[in-house]
């Protein structure tokens, strides 16, 4: 047998949802045996000691109570049933005679206490009629007290009816205003301990005075921390029960009499409580390091919340005041506000209503939020990791902008790692260019991760898990075709498959992976929920099969996993700790936890923002690749496109690119955005350093004689940046003979003054037949009404080509149903050339100036020679109208 139809060493759930799931599926599948026409014994055998199995084990995680809601007693043959009641009757005969059973008999009476009972009432009362007779009392109507606690013991548990509770199941409510001893602390670092705090939802309510949790059956709450982190131990999986004591009774007695401790010393003040502990365990601490056994416990965090939970700095240091320096309580303190799980807990309890985070350490206050941004949930400094996993299968726009600069936000101020892993599992569509232009996109907007990785990495491992599930009937192999699978789905109907056993889902897992053409027709599904509200749990793909030779792995594997699949998986191994996902990912948020939990892998929490959309924009890589291969723009860089490509040559800047996309962070809102939002806030930050130039239009200008100008070879001296002189000056060519523009100059008159622009006054003597004009060395600038744009027209004057851009849709927002091509802007891109000055042959391509008086620009090309003149494309500035009357040849966006 191959490698493949072996058990896999991942460990069993041990989580009572899980087990109930392992045990329905374990018996369907051995009705399924039984009723096939040649039953394979040997495989019943099996399949019935796994049930037994897995219900034994799920009635000692419930507390010796079975998944059917009784009490969990060994399954006997019939003879030994027959047995065990033949010797009950004997010994229950033998009392009622007043005589003795032997023990072996008494022993074999045990599991028939209903039948002793009865024998024991009938014996009482015809021992009641005899006293009667003889003079005594009235018998009594009902049955003698040693009857009525038999009866009572056997009796089936009734949970009472609880209160009604506002809570809904799973929802963890407590005052945000009170200390932070006084909120579910020692609740909170069970959960995490557990591996179970995804699941609870924090909420903040400023009428409690205590905390609650809603019950997951939805049946009430449970109030107290105590209560609820006994709870909490107690529901999560068995590997986790040495919380509480473990199986070990004398454990469990000493962790109750220490919780107990810690509660009994609640009614005292602070230093009363500290000093109480500290004499109590300074002698227990000497040699040991946890209070019971060698593991964190209830009893060591019920303790340290006792101590008033000192996990920050500053309450630590009210502690050491009261206790003696050295001494191993103090040790013992240290060494719990250093665990993760207490650091963790401080931070959602101090957070909960959304505004607070918790200082930990000594000068290590975090940077304040971005405006925009909400704290991250549970994020500790130093142990926080966030991930981006673009599919390599196209280029980067921006609306994954969006998500890996707020990954890489959260990862620098919260001084931990950004991981960027390429989602590498769809041969089909995947390239290595597209990896290494996703990787020089990142680096243009200033992303630089701690580490890339890749999905492909960890196909074996993932593969394991899939065969694991296998093994333990957690998923099946299906060829229904996909039509009637989704239809299937809809209807909530199971698969003709649902039922198949490990080993024939073995064999057809095999043939998939063997990358054969019968193969091609079956794929791995989850067991789940068909009945679900929820679509993605209702039994989800989980591997198919593809040929195509993978980028990276060439022709290793024929079938690869889903997404779904992987991500719990590669988040959990890479230690992930917050994944952020955007709001289309909602309800496959159940099916990533569900996964986690049927896999037993470490949990990762979940935080969503909503996706990117802008106006007159298509984000879709199909829509993009349609305009790239019908020659409608130049390729992925083109400046009318949406990439951080695009964006990019249009002159966004890093900063005000960040500052925006940290702007729409914390929503959940899905809106489409202007445009001209960003732009603003672009323009912003490059108003700050971009140099100033003047360039006239190449055919619709004017000249004009300054009589007094000079010949042409006298310069001035001006600002580059007028509000910064630091960026130093530049020289200006002034002569007799000057440019200007055509708009400019309409309506102008003899005798008025105008504004040249860094230069100065210039008084006009003549109109007709050519402008003339004297310049006024002492003019007044503010009394002239123009101010006009100008350069000495001198042969070193710069050739420049102006490319403005539109957008490619003429439609707001385009709709499901329409057809994207029908509303193609015909016209996105216009060139003008014009004359600028020297100075302009002196920049670098992606340099950002301003033209004053035209707007801001990016240097695509810089100036070669006559035949290739320098190039700039318009940034826009998020204005609607340009800065003055030159609108250039499209709108000015």
């Amino acid at each position: 047998m191959s490698s493949e139809g072996n058990a896999v060493a991942i460990p069993a759930p041990t989580d009572l949802p899980s087990l109930a799931t392992l045990i329905t599926t374990l018996g369907d599948s051995i009705k399924s045996l039984k009723s096939s026409s040649s039953p394979d014994k040997d495989e019943i055998t099996k399949a019935v000691a796994a049930l037994l199995d897995a219900k034994r084990t799920y009635a000692k995680n419930n507390g010796g109570i079975g998944v059917d809601g009784k009490k969990w007693e060994e399954p006997m043959s019939k003879s030994e049933k027959k047995k065990a009641e033949k010797a009950a009757k004997a010994a229950a005969a033998a009392k009622a005679a007043g005589g003795n059973a032997s023990g072996d008999d008494a022993q074999a009476a045990a599991p028939s206490k209903k039948a002793a009972a009865k024998e024991a009432k009938k014996a009482a009362k015809k021992e009641a009629k005899k006293n009667f007779k003889e003079g005594g009392a009235t018998p009594p109507t009902g049955a003698p007290p040693a009857a009525a606690a038999a009866k009572k013991a056997a009796a089936p548990i009734i949970r009472p009816m609880m209160t009604k509770s506002k809570l809904a199941p799973n929802q963890l409510a407590f005052n945000p205003n009170v200390s932070l001893s006084e909120r579910p602390v020692i609740s909170l670092t069970i959960a995490i301990l557990t591996n179970t705090i995804v699941d609870y939802e924090l909420l903040s309510d400023h009428t409690r005075t205590g905390c609650a949790l809603g019950l997951p059956s939805g049946n009430g709450e449970v109030s107290g921390d105590l209560a609820i982190a006994r709870f909490i131990a107690k529901r999560a999986a068995s590997g986790t029960s040495s919380f509480l004591g473990g199986s070990d009774e004398e454990d469990v007695a000493l962790m109750d009499q220490w919780v107990d401790y810690a509660l009994s010393l609640s009614k005292f003040g602070l230093a009363r409580r500290a000093l109480s502990i500290q004499r109590t365990l300074d002698p227990l601490l000497v040699t040991g390091t946890y209070v019971v056994g060698h593991s964190l416990s209830l009893a060591d965090v019920a303790l340290f919340a006792s101590l008033g939970f000192p996990s920050t700095e500053e309450s630590k240091a009210e502690i050491a005041r009261i206790c003696p320096t050295g001494c191993p309580t103090l040790r013992w303190m240290e060494m719990m506000s250093n665990s993760p799980a207490v650091k963790e807990a401080t931070q959602l309890a101090v957070g909960v209503a959304k505004n607070a985070e918790a200082t930990l350490e000594q000068g290590a206050m975090l940077d304040p939020l971005a405006a925009g941004m909400a704290y991250l949930e549970g994020a500790t400094p130093g142990s926080t990791t966030t991930r981006f996993p673009p599919e390599p299968s196209g280029y980067l726009h921006v609306g994954h902008a969006k998500a890996s600069l707020l990954n890489d936000y959260y990862a620098r101020r919260y001084k931990g790692r950004l991981v960027v892993r390429f989602d590498d599992t769809n041969p089909s569509k995947e390239k290595d260019e597209y990896q290494t232009s996703i990787i020089e996109d990142l680096g243009k907007i200033g992303v630089k991760p701690d580490v890339v990785t890749f999905t492909s990495d960890y196909f074996e491992t993932i593969k394991q898990y899939a065969l694991w599930m296998i093994n333990n009937g957690l998923a099946y192999m299906d060829d229904t075709p996909q039509e009637q699978m989704q239809k299937e789905r809809m209807d909530r109907q199971h698969s003709k498959h649902c039922e198949q056993s490990p080993s024939e889902a073995m064999e057809y897992f095999k043939l998939m992976c063997s990358g054969k053409e019968d193969g091609k027709p079956w794929c791995l599904r989850a067991k789940m929920d068909m009945s679900s509200d929820n679509g993605t749990l209702r039994d989800p793909v989980l591997y198919r099969q593809n040929t195509t030779p993978h980028h990276r792995s060439g022709t290793k594997y024929k079938a690869y996993p889903t997404y779904d699949l992987a991500c719990p998986i590669v988040d959990s191994i890479e230690g992930v700790t917050h994944a952020l996902r955007t709001t289309e990912y909602d309800d496959r948020n159940a099916q990533y936890q569900n996964i986690s939990k049927m896999l037993g892998l470490r949990r990762v929490r979940i935080q969503t923002f909503a996706r990117m959309n802008f106006m007159y924009t298509v984000m879709s890589k199909r829509k993009l690749t349609w305009f790239v291969d019908t020659g409608r723009v130049t390729g992925w860089d083109d400046p009318r496109m949406p990439t951080v490509r695009g964006v990019s040559r249009r002159g966004i800047n890093i900063d005000a690119l960040k500052k925006f996309m940290c702007s729409q962070g914390a929503s959940r809102r899905i809106v489409n955005m202007e445009w001209s939002k960003f732009w603003a806030e672009n323009k912003k930050e490059i108003d700050k350093y971009a140099k100033r130039f003047m360039a006239i239009d190449k055919t619709d200008h004017v000249g004009l004689t300054v009589t007094n100008g000079g010949d042409g070879t006298d310069f001035l001296t001006t600002d580059y940046l007028p509000k910064d002189p630091s960026f130093g000056k530049r020289l200006v060519r002034i002569g007799k003979k000057v440019l200007l523009e055509k708009v400019d100059t309409e309506g102008i008159t003899v005798g008025e003054n105008i504004v040249l622009t860094r230069w100065g006054v210039v008084e006009i003597t003549k109109v007709d037949g050519g402008l003339e004009g004297k310049f006024v060395p002492d003019g007044d600038v503010k009394a002239a009404k123009r101010k006009i744009s100008w350069i000495a027209d001198v042969p070193e004057n710069t050739p420049v080509i102006l490319s403005e851009f539109d957008n490619l849709v003429s439609k707001e927002k385009l709709e499901e149903e329409d057809n994207f091509e029908d509303f193609i802007n015909p016209d996105t891109e216009a060139d003008t050339e014009v004359i600028g000055d020297a100075g302009l042959k002196t920049l670098k391509e992606h340099d950002i100036i301003q033209l004053e008086r035209r707007g801001f620009y990016r240097v695509d090309r810089a100036y070669v020679n006559v035949s290739k003149p320098l190039k700039l494309f318009m940034i826009p500035d998020g204005k609607k109208k340009a800065m003055s009357g030159l609108d250039g040849k499209l709108a000015h966006r």
